[in-house]
Formats: structure tokens, sequence, C-alpha cells
């Protein structure tokens, strides 16, 4: 199925798999120009998708933990402008869920990746978009403070909402930029991340994520919201 895109150049930062692989795949079958980022060199699902995407997506490859790579990016990029950054990069605990067990080196794995390195990708490669263009990170609905009231995965809830107490920096500091900006909460998806008792099938959540994303463009300041388009509480 094709769409007319709202968005013909598209960079989307970690789409070797699962989410990441299947918003890259939504925006190709929309008619995109893609650009999309694997963290190693091992051949991964998403340059199998490059075989037969027609010549419309480039694999770039960047760990954004490691700042130098993140530049590095930018610089073979420069030049080049996109309609809309998707940073979509993060991790899961691999042990401990409280505060009470987790090692000080899983606290700062998580926080490192789903929160400071997200937002560095943002200050380093942000300038490449259009000025009426879009960024987008990959938030959760976990990370909603107003909405914890089960608790449980506190680290990965906390790295979350840091993400999201981030951003709200970011926008405040570039409250006159015309850039939509979005955090996004995709559902509880069955990824390798999401686990296979999650609620969502990946074609459930995306398609309609990326629908949404579309729909925002050229609404200025920030949203947290769901894949459907609602808002989220902080």
């Amino acid at each position: 199925m094709s769409f007319a895109p709202k968005y013909l150049a598209v960079l989307i930062i970690g789409a070797s798999r699962g989410l990441g692989y299947a918003i890259a795949s939504e925006y190709i079958d929309r008619g995109a120009l893609v650009v999309a980022t694997v963290r190693g060199p091992a051949r991964t699902a998403l340059h199998d998708l490059q075989e037969v995407a027609g010549g419309r997506l480039e694999v770039e490859q960047v760990d954004i933990n490691w700042p130098e790579q993140v530049r590095a990016l930018g610089e073979r990029l420069a030049g080049r402008r996109f309609d809309l950054l998707f940073v979509n990069a993060g991790v899961a605990n691999r042990t401990g869920t409280t505060a009470a067990d987790v090692t000080t080196e899983e606290f700062t794995r998580l926080m490192v990746t789903n929160a400071l390195s997200p937002m560095r990708v943002v200050e380093d490669l942000g300038e490449l978009v259009v000025p009426d263009g879009t960024i987008v990170i990959m938030s959760s609905g976990q990370g909603s403070i107003a909405n914890n009231e089960r608790g449980g995965f506190e680290i990965y809830r906390a790295s979350k909402s840091a993400l999201n107490q981030l951003m709200r920096s970011h926008a405040a500091r570039h409250r006159d930029d015309g850039r939509t900006l979005l955090l996004m909460a995709p559902g509880w998806v069955r990824t390798d991340l999401g686990g296979p008792d999650a609620l969502l099938a990946v074609d459930e959540s995306i398609p309609r994520l990326v629908a949404t994303v579309e729909a925002q463009r050229g609404r200025t300041g920030l949203q947290f919201l769901d894949y459907q388009g609602r808002t989220v509480a902080w």
C-alpha cells in the first residue's frame, strides 16, 4: 500500500530490529527516502530490507553511546536535510527491576542509553532537520509519572521519565524553534524488548504511530503522545 508522505526524507536512529525496523519499513511503504542506522557491523534485517527497497533505504552505523560516532554520522550527513529525525534506540533491563536490587552499572547503562544518548543525538543531529520538520524520540507510557500506579520496571520507567524531562528542557531552550517535537509511546508491543506477552503486535502499533507523527507536522512545541494520538500524562 502506498501513501503520499508528509516526510520525504527520514532519518531513523536505531532500526536494526523491532520497532525501529518497522518504522523504517513503514516509511519506505509510504514513499519516503530513509536513512536508518544500526549499532554494529553485523548484518541485520535492515540490510535485507535495503535490498528490496528500490534504492530508498540507506544504512548507516552508529552507537549512540559513543558521542564521537554520533558526531561522525553528522559529518557524513552534512549538507543533507531531513523532514523527520526519529530517535528510536533504547534498551530494557537485563538484571534488577527495582532501586533496591539494581547494580550501579545497570542503572547507568539504562540512563545513558535511554535518556542521555538520545538527547545527544537530538542536539548533534537536530540541525539536519528542515525548519518545519519534526523531531521524534521513542519514549514509553511507562515514562509517565502520573500513570505509575502499579510500579514494576522501576529503572526502565525512571530512564524514560528522565528522557521526557530532558526533552522538555530541550523544548524550553528552543521555544522559538518551528519544528514539531514529539515523545511517542508505542504501547506494549511484542518485540525483543517488549517480550512475548505484550498486548500489541508490531503491525497494530507502528502504522498508527507513524500516522500520528505525520498528523502532527506543523504543530510547534513538545507533545507526549501514544500511538493512537492520545496525550499521555507527564
